[in-house]
């Protein structure tokens, strides 16, 4: 018998999740699954806990320290819980991509790149604006005629923004880092079912553990001619000083995870680091992905 526990939860909160162990004395603690039920209320999300147990109190408790609000528990029965938290997740169409779980392949338009992306354990299916955003402008930048053989994913999360990177630019090299060991070890999953080759040559996808910058494997591939970053605001405007210093002259950096309010104060960020807003694409929930290029050589 299984159960799930359902809290309401902030943006911030849900994110969180990848980070903490909610329940570090249990021999069999929860997995955690966060989302955006709604992408016209991108603050409000749902953290759902799945236990193969009934929850105790001490567990309950540990569920609402996490989000916002009471908990709602509900018995799941013998089922395949992994599967019923995906099964509402339905395929993504963004640019010449489709994204989909283990659970809803369904048919693959012609002419289009599929990712299989298992949703259970990190960030970055393409399900959220910011993601399927990402792999719109991506999208756009490769039908404009741009070429990149130096890119790096930052905040990777499944490792899905760097596939598709190199899906469109197969002569590049890329790295893809993130803070959390649980993501890249997704990231390195996703890649064996995808078929992305590792390594560190061309076509190739190198995985990190990083935060932020930090990371002699970055500071090794420096300087980059494309570096996608889809983490939170604060931490884009923290790291706008090493991203243009990681960047080769006339580079192009993707930026998301902000909010349409946010998106001035980020963009000031990279112009005082000599960037330029290339352009600003609006996308579902009010989720603005930011282009920015870097000055040409002298």
């Amino acid at each position: 018998m299984s159960f799930r526990v359902t809290i309401p939860c902030t943006r911030a909160q849900g994110e969180a999740i990848a980070e903490v162990d909610p329940c570090p004395a249990s021999t069999n603690p929860p997995v955690l699954v966060a989302d955006e039920p709604d992408a016209g209320r991108p603050d409000d999300w749902l953290i759902h806990a799945y236990f193969e147990h009934a929850p105790t109190e001490e567990e309950l408790a540990a569920v609402r320290r996490l989000g916002s609000g009471e908990p709602r528990v509900e018995e799941l029965g013998e089922t395949d819980w992994v599967t019923m938290s995906q099964s509402g997740l339905q395929p993504i169409r963004a640019g010449r991509f489709y994204v989909h779980t283990p659970t809803n392949a369904g048919v693959v338009p012609l002419g289009i790149v599929a990712f299989e992306v298992d949703a259970s354990l990190a960030f970055g299916t393409g399900q959220h604006a910011t993601t399927s955003g990402c792999l719109e402008a991506l999208d756009r930048l490769e039908r404009e005629g741009e070429h990149f053989f130096n890119i790096a994913d930052i905040g990777t999360g499944t490792g899905l923004l760097a596939f598709a990177a190199l899906a469109l630019w197969p002569n590049g090299k890329c790295i893809a880092t993130d803070i959390d060991p649980v993501a890249i070890e997704v990231a390195r999953d996703n890649a064996a079912i995808n078929r992305v080759r590792l390594g560190h040559g061309a076509g190739e996808l190198l995985l990190a553990e990083a935060a932020g910058m930090e990371s002699p494997l970055l500071a090794a591939r420096a300087p980059f001619d494309l570096i996608i970053a889809n983490i939170l605001a604060g931490p884009l405007i923290e790291l706008a000083p090493d991203f243009a210093s990681s960047l080769a002259p006339g580079g192009t950096v993707v930026l998301a995870g902000l909010l349409d309010t946010q998106a001035a104060a980020v963009a000031r960020a990279y112009a005082q680091e000599g960037m330029s807003l290339r352009e600003e694409l609006s996308h579902i929930g009010e989720w603005p992905i930011l282009v920015l290029t870097s000055k040409t050589a002298a």
